[in-house]
């Protein structure tokens, strides 16, 4: 029973991403589409930038230090996150040569690879947190929908107005949140007893760096081609706001 409860709590945490995709249903008017994507993704640039300065960075270093000295969990931090770097320049150089005029759908499935790979580890971390205590597991699940749901506008609304498919945008930001039960289901039958703290650390000081990438020669770039720039300031205020309750209220 503790296995399958603790399996749906990681499902609907991952799964979240949806909820956030679901923006692309909102009418928008022609003239105001390209002030929806700079909020939008202004938003999403917050979210991914603050996670990975607030949580996933230090969270990581200090579980590394648990372990290692001092040296080696500072050498293994800054490997782990320039090894994210260089891993989305290789996957961005694949994608320009498919796509090479359309940015924004360059754009949403760099994202959908970025969250895939963060929703895999936190899989794991939910289920395992779960199995051992339904109350943590519950405050963990609440504290990822929280940052779940804007990831999903992150991957849905650069797909979607690239391709003018609502389908395909939905499925992809779905495909990212299905990372995170995977995650969960591949713990349950392999890696209860192998996944081990630090290595968990390391997969999201990676994803850190291909996030944080992501966002500043990606996602920024784009938003301020448009030129709405207090809609930018306004989308990354509203990430700032969603990061301070995330940390403050779970």
């Amino acid at each position: 029973m503790e296995t399958l409860v603790a399996l749906v709590v990681s499902t609907l945490a991952g799964l979240s991403t949806v909820l956030g995709a679901l923006v692309i249903f909102i009418k928008i008017k022609e003239e105001k589409i390209t002030k929806f994507i700079t909020l939008a993704l202004s938003f999403s640039l917050a979210i991914m930038i603050g996670i990975s300065i607030t949580d996933l960075i230090p969270n990581s270093f200090f579980n590394l230090m648990l372990n290692y000295n001092l040296k080696r969990s500072l050498i293994t931090t800054i490997i782990a996150f320039i090894l994210g770097f260089i891993i989305i320049k290789i996957l961005d150089l694949k994608i320009s040569k498919e796509k090479q005029n359309n940015n924004l759908y360059k754009l949403g499935i760099l994202n959908m690879i970025a969250l895939m790979l963060h929703n895999f580890p936190e899989g794991i971390a939910t289920f395992l947190s779960s199995y051992q205590d339904l109350n943590l597991g519950l405050k963990l699940s609440l504290a990822i929908m929280l940052h779940n749901i804007p990831e999903g506008i992150s991957i849905a609304v650069p797909i979607y107005y690239a391709t003018q498919n609502k389908k395909k945008a939905i499925l992809n930001a779905f495909i990212s949140g299905l990372a995170e039960p995977l995650g969960a289901v591949l713990a349950f039958i392999f890696l209860k007893r192998f996944i081990t703290e630090q290595l968990i650390s390391i997969i999201l000081l990676l994803v850190a760096g291909i996030m944080i990438s992501i966002s500043i020669e990606e996602i920024f770039p784009e938003v301020k081609k448009y030129g709405h720039y207090k809609l930018i300031y306004l989308g990354l205020i509203m990430g700032i706001i969603v990061i301070l309750i995330q940390h403050f209220c779970f």
